[in-house]
């Protein structure tokens, strides 16, 4: 067998991978939103939810003192004008650079996620949760969660941005490492705050993880040997 096939085995897997991560993440969302409008998942929400407050206090979350602000601090993270000046700081970095690829993902991964969740939650129409007092201001339907739809999408686009500048295998594996740990700190900040329900998480979480994917994926191509290999952005500056 030739170097070149030897050299598009990994690619190919590794392309194969994120098709199939795409579409696990698109049946864990439909899979959350059918318990969820079937009932199934309400014992499970309502119990997370009651956990994560003080017996006899509702209104005081569980857990030492410094979590409650450390908690609104996370959730930040995930929220519109935390994201939208670090796109605004992206974008005018891509535009000067002149990285035109970059920058076009940036948007499309950016505005698609924002118009597709507020397209879920008018159709969803679900109320957000009323159990126990929010402690953070929260407004609008709560399925599926945009805090942690977009923490999933914008920080797993950004982390597949920066491993495809690098042919390091751990620097590859850290940035999404802490990609996903992100998505994740901002989806529990959601819950344990009380605005969102476990499930809207999930939601959130899986259906912004496959829109992540998706527009990798169009970047890409739809070339198998493009995937993961270090790319060559139009009027790249050093």
């Amino acid at each position: 067998m030739s170097g070149t096939t030897d050299g598009r085995v990994p690619l190919l897997a590794r392309a194969l991978g994120l098709f199939s991560g795409a579409l696990l993440c698109l049946l864990l969302f439909a899979a959350t939103a059918g318990v969820v409008f079937s009932g199934n998942s309400q014992a499970f929400d309502e119990a997370v939810i009651f956990n994560l407050r003080t017996a006899g206090d509702l209104s005081a979350p569980a857990g030492p003192g410094w979590l409650l602000p450390f908690a609104r601090d996370l959730t930040a993270l995930g929220g519109t004008p935390v994201l939208t000046v670090a796109t605004m700081v992206l974008a005018g970095w891509f535009i000067v650079r002149r990285q035109w690829t970059l920058f076009a993902i940036l948007l499309v991964a950016v505005i698609g996620q924002t118009l597709l969740a507020n397209g879920f939650k008018e159709l969803f129409g679900r109320p957000r949760p009323d159990l126990v007092p929010h402690l953070v201001p929260a407004s609008g339907n709560s399925f599926p969660s945009g805090h942690s739809t977009s923490a999933a999408a914008i920080y797993l686009t950004l982390a597949a941005m920066i491993a495809s500048q690098t042919r390091a295998a751990a620097a590859r594996a850290y940035v999404f490492v802490v990609a996903v740990m992100l998505a994740l700190i901002v989806g529990a900040s959601r819950v344990y705050l009380g605005v969102h329900y476990p499930t809207d998480v999930i939601g959130g979480l899986s259906f912004g993880a496959a829109w992540a994917a998706i527009v990798w994926i169009a970047a890409r191509r739809g070339s198998p040997q493009a995937f993961w290999a270090r790319p060559t952005f139009e009027n790249q500056k050093p």
